[in-house]
């Protein structure tokens, strides 16, 4: 009950008083496992994205998110699991295959932090690797000008959520899980996240 609480509180929120907007949200499968994959701007990217999305999206956050009790608690009624960031993480990855195999969204930042110049970074592997060995769709999400969100003169100023055509990387499945293969699939990962911003920057530029 707690999680589409929230969800329409935020949604309100984001309606009134920022203007938000949502593209491509039919492509968005009514069911069945999928990675939902993002750049990352803003702390607020997650329930922007879990808001936007009509499923709920259990993401990986950062460890050190969850080491003081009542915020854990918040984090675990939305869905969010903890993941060490730096290292392999065994225990987040079979987590997250859990929930794939539910049927479930899972939510991941490939650059694994935020972007302090809005720039994407580059990709680490586990998305790659969690992908590959779920056998489920990508889809590539853009959060677009979500670092205004409660920033002075923000006001409805809107920002965006533009959601791409799911991708599956099926030529990777028999292959080894090597470091090579993890490379190229995460690169695609963030060209998918990348024509998306670049496609919304051509509409800007064309609007003006």
């Amino acid at each position: 009950m707690f999680y589409p609480f929230a969800r329409a509180i935020f949604w309100f929120f984001f309606r009134v008083l920022w203007r938000w907007k949502i593209e491509g949200l039919e492509k968005f499968p009514s069911e069945g496992p999928v990675i939902v994959v993002a750049n990352h701007i803003s702390v607020w990217d997650p329930i922007v994205i879990g808001t936007a999305l009509p499923r709920p999206v259990y993401f990986m956050a950062k460890e050190e998110l969850f080491r003081f009790p009542i915020f854990r608690n918040l984090l675990l009624r939305l869905h969010a699991f903890p993941v060490k960031r730096g290292q392999p993480d065994r225990s987040a990855i079979r987590r997250a295959l859990e929930v794939l195999d539910s049927g479930q969204v899972l939510g991941v930042f490939p650059e694994g932090s935020r972007s302090k110049t809005g720039e994407l970074q580059k990709p680490l592997p586990g998305v790659a690797m969690i992908a590959l060995k779920a056998r489920v769709p990508v889809i590539p999400v853009a959060c677009i000008e979500t670092d205004r969100i409660l920033k002075k003169g923000s006001w409805f100023k809107s920002f965006k959520v533009r959601i791409g055509e799911p991708v599956e990387y099926s030529e990777y499945y028999e292959q080894r899980l090597n470091t090579i293969n993890l490379e190229i699939v995460s690169q695609r990962i963030m060209e998918q996240i990348s024509w998306l911003l670049e496609e919304d920057k051509k509409q800007a530029d064309l609007s003006d």
